[in-house]
């Protein structure tokens, strides 16, 4: 009885090792024509450098680790597709579907992301070093620990977005949408976030050295110990926020209205 089982028991496992196995050779052996003409939604590896993929329905699809370099897929809707560490350099995604999309790792940089919808997107260390995402839904999207050095999110919204551990040096936040974030002890010296909405931020111990403020919605927001020395606030409306212990050498208030509510003159 014992030797019956152990039969069946290897058995089985074999027959999992078999089920394994065939699925690592049916990435391996993905096939872009018939991806690209609907039968399969299987890409993983592929090749799809420079296609032009423009409004094409890839909902749900496998593109792990697939070459999408320069590719235009504008338009196109991605939707719970999975891109972990594909290559979208220099890729066109501009009002492209990318809502619950898994980009853990991804190569986007200087990729096209205008006003593209990224609901809750997951690109946790991707890199996005002069990307555009200009305009883009970022809502609930995973951020962790990607690098976005030098990119544009003039306009993009920001709320509830996972920015833990991100490289935002030299980008453009102009009016970016960020209320209620939690920016805690993060580096943003020198970034230029003018006319962006920060209505209840957390800036505590945050670096804004040089940070450029002007006009932005710092209602309620906590800017305790930040260090704003040299940063431009000129116009900002930080009633009700918290200054406490903060670095203010060399800021300028002007015209800012002030946590008791008086415009600074």
């Amino acid at each position: 009885m014992r030797g019956r089982l152990m039969h069946l028991l290897m058995a089985g496992m074999a027959i999992l090792a078999g089920t394994a196995t065939a699925s690592l050779a049916a990435d391996a052996t993905a096939d872009p024509g018939a991806f690209l003409a609907g039968t399969t939604r299987n890409c993983v590896e592929c090749d799809l450098a420079g296609r032009q993929l423009a409004e094409r329905d890839f909902q749900r699809a496998r593109l792990d680790r697939a070459n999408l370099e320069t590719a235009d897929l504008s338009g196109s809707s991605l939707f719970r597709a999975t891109l972990v560490r594909a290559n979208l350099k220099g890729a066109k995604l501009n009002k492209a579907n990318l809502n619950l999309i898994d980009a853990k790792g991804a190569n986007l940089e200087g990729a096209d992301l205008s006003q593209a919808l990224l609901f809750e997107a997951d690109l946790s260390g991707a890199n996005l070093a002069g990307a555009n995402l200009r305009a883009a839904h970022l809502g609930r999207a995973r951020l962790n620990q990607a690098n976005l050095t030098g990119a544009t999110l003039t306009g993009s919204d920001l709320r509830e977005t996972r920015l833990a551990g991100a490289k935002l040096a030299g980008a453009n936040m102009r009016g970016v949408i960020l209320d209620g974030q939690n920016l805690l002890d993060m580096d943003l010296h020198g970034i230029d976030f003018t006319l962006a909405d920060m209505v209840g931020v957390n800036f505590t111990g945050a670096d804004l050295k040089g940070a450029q403020l002007a006009g932005v919605n710092l209602f309620g927001a906590n800017l305790h110990g930040a260090d704003l020395r040299g940063a431009n606030l000129e116009g900002a409306n930080l009633e009700n926020a918290i200054l406490s212990d903060a670095r203010i050498e060399g800021a300028s208030f002007e015209a800012a209205i002030m946590p008791d509510g008086r415009r600074a003159p």
